[in-house]
């Protein structure tokens, strides 16, 4: 039989995994100090008004045929180039381009400037000369002649159905025999058998 030794439990170099500890820590550090260098935290633009129309009934109506190969651009849904993804109908995708994750993709934080009053007041300013310009192109003459002009077309095209409705009613009276003869020659008319019933 072979000797045991007393304790049969494995020793562990205390200092050597002191060290190797330390190491790891010191390279750690070193780590953070690289990416407090590389990744200061980005600055993003505050929240601004959208520049493009969303299209939300481009693809209203159609039909499309999907199989295993179709991109998931031109697959069924609302694709979202920016964030990579699809989304079934129109609500969930403006709540996907108005949320949080859309516009950090796109480099904007959630937060709005806040407004100072002399941009306030240069925005009533604005408002005020476009409600003018619209006054301006609004002309009461040329408005008034439009609409007898569409009033006059109105009452021909009105007229023109009258005596086209009389024309028909006068052919098909034509072409009827009169009620007195139907009824010696013993027949209703020459209409179909429901006519008759």
């Amino acid at each position: 039989m072979a000797s045991r030794p007393e304790d049969h439990r494995r020793k562990w170099d205390k200092e050597e995994y002191e060290r190797l500890a330390e190491e790891r820590l010191q390279e750690e550090r070193g780590k953070d100090d690289e990416d407090q260098e590389e990744g200061a935290p980005v600055k993003r633009e505050l929240l601004k008004i959208r520049e493009y129309k969303v299209d939300l009934d481009s693809k209203l109506g159609k039909s499309i045929v999907i199989n295993k190969n179709t991109p998931t651009s031109q697959s069924g849904g609302y694709y979202c180039n920016v964030c990579d993804c699809v989304v079934k109908d129109s609500i969930n995708f403006l709540d996907h381009i108005n949320g949080k994750k859309h516009q950090r993709n796109l480099g904007m934080s959630m937060k709005v400037e806040r407004s100072s009053l002399d941009s306030v007041k240069k925005r009533i300013e604005a408002n005020k000369k476009k409600l003018e310009e619209k006054k301006k192109d609004y002309d009461l003459a040329s408005r008034l002649q439009e609409l007898a002009e569409e009033e006059e077309k109105l009452k021909e095209y009105k007229k023109d159905k009258r005596k086209e409705k009389r024309k028909a009613e006068e052919m098909a009276e034509e072409q009827e025999p009169p009620n007195e003869l139907a009824k010696i020659m013993g027949f209703s008319g020459f209409g179909s058998s429901k006519k008759g019933k």
